[in-house]
């Protein structure tokens, strides 16, 4: 069981490790959209959004429905919008965490100068 949970988020990351499939759940956040919409919205051309669409939806990630002759995604699961907000948390900590040591070493190097 433990195994089959962790090949799981092993999948699901690999999922998500695309910048261009991180942005389009970026723009689902605010809710469904069509294929076209993701196209204008990224300005990527079709065929660059539709493959990484096709890697999202085969990890149950998004969801397409039909409606007329267009194509609405949306996400699958509402917790993706926590998941992307904690990973933004941990890059401005990372980010936080840089500037500190950077100015650390300014001050050590200013102190060393004297």
């Amino acid at each position: 069981m433990e195994e089959s949970l962790q090949q799981f988020k092993a999948d699901f990351f690999k999922a998500l490790a695309h910048p261009l499939r991180i942005r389009i759940l970026e723009l689902l956040v605010d809710g469904k959209k069509s294929v076209n919409e993701i196209q204008s919205c990224l300005e990527k051309e079709g065929s660059a959004v539709s493959q990484q669409l096709s890697v999202l939806r085969g990890k149950n990630i998004v969801y397409g429905t039909k409606e007329g002759k267009k194509v609405y995604y949306s996400l699958s699961d509402p917790m993706i919008v926590e998941l992307l907000s904690i990973a933004k948390d941990i890059f401005n900590n990372h980010l936080i965490n840089t500037i500190t040591r950077l100015e650390e070493m300014a001050i050590n190097e200013n102190e060393g100068d004297m």
